[in-house]
């Protein structure tokens, strides 16, 4: 079985001296997904979690809605291929589009589609201070992070704690993994937060969607057409979330003591 960390050794250089460092790497490893004993795609990821990963990669594709459809999950002893048997067959996508997501994401979902939610987006209210607690929140799930760096998190919040969290080099493979532990882990809450170190692209904006998020946080950016979708699709978009800060680029209302303007 893969492993999510790799030992290494490296010289590290400063001004005056050089010396060797014993360390850790995060791995990053092709793992492919099987359907119905037929390949579908090679994910590159990090060998974590690779069941939900699976599940919730078949659920944000819009291939299955719930753990009913799912017979058997299981990966091989390998750890390089995920076989997922299904009560149905479905149809094997034609095309495969390589996403704008670090790793090599991939979707046969249209960019601009809107994806079929999995609960109606509701209309929670989150006090504005609380998006700098929901942000350390998510620091503090970082395990792997804080032993390799070079990994994305991101975590699925009821608005005062953290439900659950996912960490891979793929941004947009922790938002399938969140989707899959929920449905694996037959968790559901209501009130559905995500909060992300990633960049939001489009296919990370729909993932949301697919998942009933109401609101979507980042550390970091978003992109023009993420921004054009949350707001299409009612989605409230944090982006470059600090401990006292933070920009808001769609959906203002549902944030609390912050006028219905981007933040700046």
């Amino acid at each position: 079985m893969l492993e999510p960390r790799k030992p290494i050794q490296y010289i590290q250089f400063d001004t005056n001296d050089e010396k060797f460092i014993d360390s850790s790497t995060i791995v990053e490893s092709p793992v492919s997904l099987t359907i119905n004993g037929e390949v579908w795609v090679s994910l590159m990821c990090t060998p974590v979690h690779l069941e939900a990963l699976a599940v919730g990669f078949l659920f944000n594709e819009g291939v299955i809605d719930s753990m009913a459809e799912v017979s058997d999950v299981r990966v091989c002893e390998h750890g390089d291929n995920v076989d997922v048997w299904l009560t149905h067959t479905p149809e094997k996508p034609t095309k495969w589009t390589r996403t704008s997501g670090c790793s090599g994401g991939m979707t046969a979902v249209d960019s601009i589609t809107r994806p079929k939610s999995a609960a109606a987006l509701n209309g929670l209210t989150l006090p504005a201070s609380q998006i700098g607690h929901l942000v350390d929140m998510l620091f503090d799930a970082q395990d792997l992070y804080r032993e390799t760096g070079g990994v994305h998190t991101s975590a699925l919040s009821d608005g005062e704690k953290i439900v659950l969290s996912a960490e891979d080099i793929g941004r947009h493979n922790t938002l399938d993994k969140i989707a899959g532990l929920c449905l694996m882990q037959n968790v559901h809450p209501e009130r559905r937060i995500l909060i992300t170190t990633g960049r939001i692209s489009s296919e990370m904006l729909q993932k949301a969607v697919r998942f009933g998020a109401s609101i979507l946080i980042s550390r970091t950016s978003p992109s023009s057409l993420s921004i054009e979708l949350a707001e299409k699709w009612g989605v409230t978009l944090i982006g470059y979330a600090r401990r006292n800060r933070f920009n808001l680029y769609a959906h203002p209302e549902r944030i609390l003591q912050v006028k219905q303007q981007v933040v700046e």
